[in-house]
């Protein structure tokens, strides 16, 4: 299964370490490739070069584009910000582009309580893994 990753850009090293498993086991799995500017990046670095990212090199744009022939994204919703299982505005828009393309949404941990948010993600039936990438089918 070809397989996007996504998520907040504070998550990039776990991002790469779900692609490696992913991989492992048999899945084409790949996340944005404007994500190398954030490995070992402290918060306000990551929010420096997402700004850039975002004004100056089409990244929503970039991964729309990377999504085109995917099975499924995996949506790696771990804590930031106080907020539990956190899914930020760019992330839901990806999870939007995924049930427009007919994908699998995979949430590695549950539907976050955001308001809005929660009804919004639950209408288009993600499954939700648990941290189980096995689960992943």
């Amino acid at each position: 299964m070809k397989i996007g990753i996504v998520g907040s850009m504070k998550f990039t090293e776990k991002m790469m370490e779900l692609r490696d498993q992913l991989k492992e086991k048999g899945h084409e799995a790949f996340l944005t490739d404007l994500h190398e500017p954030f490995v070992g990046k402290n918060d306000e670095e990551i929010e420096r070069i997402k700004i850039d990212q975002k004004n100056n090199m089409d990244a929503i744009r970039e991964f729309w584009n990377a999504m085109q022939g995917a099975d499924a994204i995996l949506v790696l919703n771990l804590d930031k910000n106080g907020i539990t299982n956190y899914i930020g505005g760019n992330t839901l828009m990806e999870i939007g582009f995924a049930h427009v393309l007919n994908q699998k949404i995979f949430l590695y941990n549950p539907i976050p309580e955001i308001p809005y948010y929660k009804s919004e993600i639950e209408a288009v039936n993600p499954v939700i893994i648990n941290q189980d990438i096995s689960k992943i089918q």
